[in-house]
């Protein structure tokens, strides 16, 4: 008779499982709480205890870690020195675990937990038996994974070893996929208490899961995928409606668009993005009101863009985006006539949910050549702007409320970065130049190209001026006052520049480079 070792946190799916392997003939073993609910459930199951000859101990920590249960695991069933050990020591033969670990991860991100309770998470015997299956999977099947139980009832049904062993190999790779994953959670939190205002240990311990594979990356010739951190984690707890699948530079431009709305919470603002940095941005009473001025910043380059709403699309902004293509829609919820009007687009991408703002004490990555850059992420110019009027002028009211919303635009602009505003919407922007006086001609230029008139705009900079070049570009096209991080050698002259033209200008401090 073939024997099951069952031991789970997670017992969903648990009884109707071990009911199926019973009807398989399986014996089985199991402990603590998994044994009763199996035993409650009237199903035959012997305790570990009975097995190992040894009773479960300190409080749980020791059950499992015996040489019965390791060796049943462990031994080769094709080695006869192997076969004729086990036999002396009495071990018999475990052919299936079913092992979940402890919740660390959940517990460990619960702010009112203790560290002593957080350490009673570290599971230590089910890594333990899940590795010791896993490495001997050519004769034993191990599951960590309640979703896996259908694929192993399956296999029992078919009879067929080629496909078993097959089973039994990919369930080993996802054993060790996992447990690397569950060790890096218990490294990086013992790392934070070790060193709690640094996170940038001597090592770096990272765990992705799969998400969904993509159809190629940001060319076709190149393979790509999707992973997160935890499953349903950041734009995996995004929905999809319609439309066909996301692409790697989709779920880039999506995940630029949800930056680029994050300052604007509990206002409506609209953003749209085209190659991850935004072609308008704006805030006003309606959502259909918002997407209007965002779309008049840059109508031209809004084809084929990605669209981000900060609240739920209405019928009306539904049917005002309908007549442009666009790539992807993504907002909180959207209405039923709305869903429907955009459904009739078969290529369009519609996501809905809500998608955490970005931990500000997480950390960012970026990939070189033989290794990673980290930092922490930035952060998001949210609430008051704390800043330093330095011109002779100090910005009227109006002006102060359009360089608030002009600071946290210039936010998800590519550098070098200036964006032109008027009445909470972009009106030009200039991204990803070379030099800033260039960003600040772009934006200018782009601007009237749209038809706006640029007197009285409102001009931020991501980072400081190096030049008067740059005032004096802005001053030209009619800027009244300029919101900068200063810091230059030259800010005396750049703030001459400023007086002369009459110009209020403020320095907040603080650059915002998007590199």
């Amino acid at each position: 008779m073939p024997r099951a070792l069952l031991s789970v946190s997670d017992k969903s799916g648990l009884v109707d499982f071990a009911r199926a392997l019973v009807a398989h003939h399986f014996e089985l073993v199991s402990t603590g709480g998994t044994a009763k609910a199996i035993r409650d459930a009237g199903l035959p199951v012997q305790d570990i205890s009975e097995v190992t000859g040894f009773p479960e101990m300190l409080d749980g920590r020791v059950k499992t870690l015996h040489p019965v249960v390791h060796g049943g695991l462990l031994y080769r069933r094709d080695l006869p020195e192997h076969v004729a050990a086990v036999e002396a020591h009495g071990i018999g033969a475990i052919d299936l675990v079913v092992v979940n670990l402890y919740p660390f991860r959940e517990t460990a991100a619960r702010a009112d937990v203790a560290p002593h309770d957080v350490i009673e998470q570290i599971d230590i015997g089910g890594p333990s038996m899940l590795r010791s299956a896993a490495k001997n999977f050519a004769s034993v099947t191990v599951v960590c994974d309640p979703a896996d139980y259908a694929r192993v009832l399956t296999a029992l049904d078919a009879h067929d070893e080629e496909g078993a062993m097959i089973l039994r190999r990919d369930l080993a790779a996802k054993v060790f996929a996992h447990t690397a994953g569950y060790d890096a959670a218990i490294a990086t939190w013992m790392q934070g208490q070790v060193s709690p205002d640094d996170p940038f240990g001597a090592a770096l311990p990272l765990a992705f899961e799969k998400a969904q594979p993509l159809r190629y990356g940001e060319n076709p010739e190149q393979r790509a995928a999707f992973y997160v951190e935890r499953p349903g984690a950041g734009l995996a707890a995004l929905t999809q409606l319609g439309g066909k699948e996301l692409s790697f530079n989709n779920l880039l431009d999506v995940d630029g668009a949800l930056m680029a709305i994050e300052p604007f919470a509990g206002q409506v603002a609209c953003a749209i993005i085209k190659h991850t940095t935004p072609c308008g941005l704006a805030v006003a009473a309606t959502p259909l009101e918002a997407w209007q001025k965002a779309l008049a910043c840059d109508p031209t380059s809004a084809f084929g863009g990605v669209v981000a709403f900060s609240i739920p699309i209405d019928t009306a902004t539904a049917e005002a985006m309908s007549s442009l293509f666009l790539e992807c829609i993504v907002a909180p919820s959207i209405d039923g006539a709305a869903a429907e009007l955009l459904g009739r687009k078969k290529n369009l991408r519609v996501l809905v949910g809500t998608v955490p703002v970005r931990d500000a004490g997480g950390l960012d990555f970026k990939r070189v050549r033989g290794g990673l850059l980290v930092q922490d992420r930035p952060v998001v110019p949210v609430g008051s702007i704390p800043w330093k009027v330095v011109t002779q002028r100090t910005p009227t009211e109006a002006e102060a409320a359009s360089l608030a919303f002009a600071w946290r635009a210039v936010a998800s602009v590519k550098s070098n970065a200036i964006v032109l505003v008027k009445d909470g919407a972009t009106i030009g922007i200039g991204a990803g130049q070379m030099s800033r006086v260039d960003a600040s001609y772009l934006a200018g230029h782009k601007a009237r190209t749209a038809g706006h008139d640029t007197t009285g705009a409102l001009l931020a900079s991501d980072a400081f001026f190096p030049f008067r070049d740059g005032i004096d570009q802005a001053a030209a096209v009619g800027v009244t006052a300029i919101v900068q991080p200063g810091g230059s050698v030259r800010d005396a002259e750049v703030i001459a520049a400023a007086d002369e033209h009459g110009m209020a200008m403020v320095f907040t401090g603080a650059r915002l480079f998007r590199h």
